[in-house]
């Protein structure tokens, strides 16, 4: 589990400093530009995590499904290499995919306008600026994205459905809820993040309302990333009891001058 959290923090690090960098600049510039060349590293990048923290997810959720539904089989069936396959799949198959996206969408002709309606490059706002048929790239951007969020959430779900259905099997109060709370953190964080890229993503062209998606992606490039570790570690029993002992002592602080 500490692997591939490890591997999340990394993901949520990684596509956070690809825009918000930029972004603080332009707040601090009145001239707020980006270079052509770094439109395509900046896109390719965020595209690339992205799409590999959504692959994350899913095989945390299958750690997950292994851990609660095979127990005496976990050591086996998730060892330290078939983890690294796993993770190193996710990164593999979300660089292609940001790759084939940044291809295609930077092989339009771009004579409308230089301005982009969102705070970093992103491909919806990039393909309005397009003065060329876009319909390929809306294909693309619906197939490839809707079979990497759309499969991952789907494995997610039945991964959880098989999990709830033997958590339920389990006869003490105790040992299901000690086994549920294993998985809320990482329910937490689905439901955030996915919330927010199927709704950006997975809609025709038609229906893209640029400044609402600009609210939007605040949240899953910026808000989410910053929680997640918050999230997972209010899980955790050191950082609960650590937490307590520090409101303890605040109580007793807070006493001692009510006395004095």
């Amino acid at each position: 589990m500490y692997f591939f959290l490890n591997n999340l923090a990394f993901l949520d690090l990684s596509y956070a400093s690809a825009i918000t960098p930029k972004m603080l600049v332009n707040f601090l510039t009145r001239r707020k530009t980006i270079s052509f060349a770094g439109c395509i590293v900046q896109m390719y990048l965020f595209a690339s995590f992205a799409d590999a923290e959504c692959l994350l997810l899913a095989a945390m959720a299958y750690d997950r499904y292994m851990a609660i539904c095979n127990p005496l089989h976990y050591p086996v069936l998730m060892s330290r290499k078939v983890c690294v396959w796993l993770v190193a799949g996710s990164y593999l198959m979300g660089s292609m995919s940001s790759l084939m996206h940044t291809y295609f969408t930077f092989r339009l002709s771009f004579c409308k306008s230089n301005v982009i309606n969102h705070f970093f490059c992103d491909i919806p706002p990039l393909l309005a600026l397009s003065c060329s048929d876009t319909h390929f790239n809306e294909l693309l951007l619906f197939a490839l994205c809707g079979f990497i969020q759309t499969s991952t959430f789907l494995f997610i779900l039945i991964s959880y459905a098989c999990i709830l259905c033997t958590i339920l099997r389990i006869h003490s109060t105790e040992g299901r809820h000690k086994a549920f709370s294993t998985c809320t953190s990482h329910l937490t964080a689905v439901a955030l993040y996915y919330g927010t890229l199927l709704f950006t993503y997975l809609r025709p062209s038609s229906s893209y309302v640029l400044d609402t998606d600009k609210i939007i992606a605040v949240f899953y490039t910026i808000v989410f990333p910053m929680l997640n570790p918050l999230i997972y570690s209010l899980r955790n029993e050191d950082v609960k009891d650590t937490l307590s002992k520090i409101r303890q002592r605040k109580l007793l602080a807070l006493k001692r001058t009510q006395c004095t």
